[in-house]
């Protein structure tokens, strides 16, 4: 079809398109006027996800923020937040809710339940796509109602998301709290356990304790290493005393001894010259023999006093070396005690430390956790608080209207070509070559007669033998 053609058919069917036209549009409007009116109120929060949580201090990652955020839209949109709406703002002690109530459910069920059901069908939680911002709508025939019950989604959201991390923090709170009860009893048990094996052994200081012992050790050590040399020595000079004890240094280093030698070497010159000059048998001569006699009397007991007192050195060496080594013994025994003792000690003290760490982890978790149950602090913050809206959002009398137009236009356009389909006119010469699929020869001028005027301007009906003619009625070059 042309354009045209188009243009005639629409004219020469202008009336029946004003008449769907002027229909459409004016039921738009009486349907837009009749509508109760009603208003919007809309409210705007913000979710901090980039902040980090002030007690346990986790931060959100960013693959993370839409499946928050798609949760926090979930949580607004509940069945338990509308019911705290309902619950604040009291919306339930209305007659005519009460009323409403009744009719619909008979009075069986929650009222609650039953208000919060209406209230979420009429919200609208929409999240914007590139920010952390939750738009909240409520739509109501009061402006009041709309802005309260915006607001009231906001608030009981907010509260939600208190009370959805509070509550699981209270149950971890009573469980650590039972948990820290049992590990204090346990360290309170190894600490007991541990003082009193300390108390039985009298240990104070484990540590020092054995340092001074090994010391002690180390020189008993070294004290019978020395004795053992002394009694070594000793020994030999015993020996050396017991076979040749004129030749011992103790001997011949003695000043008795050495007088002694002296006085009988002097005595015995001098018996010499007496023997010499007196003969034998004089006195003098016998008495400086028996003088003679008990010098060498008295040096033979002094070299077997100094040659005894080489054996006692020897004995009290051995002696000492016996007692110090039982004394190295005994301490090496009480050493070896003393380990045994700090080795358990250890032992029981890694028990204590071990139950200390227990309880002191699940004593930091217990105060995070009763921190978190009684935090009221939320990430939520209320961006733009709904107000009662001054123009009803619905109907939109404008936006009808022109909405309605553009139906209007469309339907008047398909109302004329149906009409058109029902009565087929001829009005152009592309009418008469496209249904007679002839040539046109040519094409008379419009008559000045009144008659061929008002047949003209109606538009003539097509002759029976154009119509015997058409494409619709008999193929094409019959």
């Amino acid at each position: 079809m042309s354009p045209m053609q188009f243009l005639s058919i629409l004219r020469a069917r202008w009336k029946v398109a004003l008449a769907v036209l002027l229909l459409t549009i004016g039921t738009t409007l009486a349907v837009s006027l009749i509508l109760p009116k009603t208003y919007t109120g809309s409210a705007a929060v913000v979710v901090d996800v980039k902040s980090p949580d002030p007690i346990i201090g986790m931060m959100f990652q960013g693959q993370l923020v839409s499946g928050y955020m798609a949760t926090q839209i979930d949580i607004m949109t509940s069945d338990s937040v509308a019911r705290r709406v309902v619950h604040d703002l009291r919306l339930t002690d209305k007659a005519e809710v009460r009323e409403a109530w009744q009719e619909d459910t008979g009075g069986q069920g929650d009222i609650e339940a039953w208000y919060a059901q209406s209230l979420s069908k009429y919200l609208t939680v929409a999240p914007s796509r590139e920010s952390s911002v939750i738009t909240v709508s409520y739509k109501a025939g009061d402006p009041m109602t709309a802005a309260a019950v915006a607001n009231g989604f906001v608030k009981a959201y907010m509260d939600t998301t208190v009370d959805l991390r509070n509550d699981p923090a209270k149950r971890y709170s009573t469980f650590f709290d039972s948990r820290a009860k049992e590990l204090r009893e346990k360290v309170e048990a190894a600490q007991a356990k541990l003082s009193d094996f300390q108390k039985k052994n009298g240990i104070i200081g484990t540590d020092d304790r054995l340092d001074i012992e090994t010391q002690r050790l180390n020189e008993l050590s070294t004290q019978l290493v020395t004795l053992q040399a002394l009694a070594a020595e000793s020994e030999s000079r015993n020996s050396q005393a017991r076979l040749q004890s004129e030749r011992m240094s103790e001997v011949l280093n003695n000043p008795v001894i050495g007088s002694l030698k002296a006085e009988i070497s002097r005595q015995q010159a001098k018996l010499g010259e007496l023997n010499n000059r007196l003969g034998d048998a004089h006195p003098q001569v016998h008495e400086l023999k028996a003088n003679l006699a008990e010098l060498r009397t008295r040096l033979q007991n002094e070299v077997s006093r100094v040659s005894g007192s080489v054996g006692v050195s020897n004995t009290v060496n051995r002696s000492r070396e016996a007692e110090t080594r039982a004394q190295l013994e005994a301490q090496r025994a009480k050493l070896l005690k003393l380990r045994g003792q700090r080795d358990e000690v250890a032992v029981l003290q890694r028990d204590v430390d071990s139950a200390q760490k227990a309880y002191e982890a699940v004593q930091a978790r217990l105060n995070q956790s009763s921190m978190e149950s009684q935090a009221t602090a939320t990430n939520v913050s209320v961006l733009t608080p709904a107000v009662p809206p001054t123009q009803p959002s619905s109907p939109k009398i404008v936006l009808n209207t022109l909405f309605s137009i553009v139906i209007g236009i469309a339907l008047a356009i398909v109302a004329a070509f149906f009409m058109e389909w029902l009565d087929r006119r001829v009005r152009s010469s592309e009418d008469v070559i496209t249904a007679l699929d002839l040539p046109m020869l040519g094409v008379l001028p419009k008559p000045q007669a009144r008659r061929l005027q008002s047949g003209n301007a109606r538009g003539a009906m097509i002759p029976r033998r154009v119509l015997a003619r058409l494409p619709s009625q008999q193929p094409r070059g019959a």
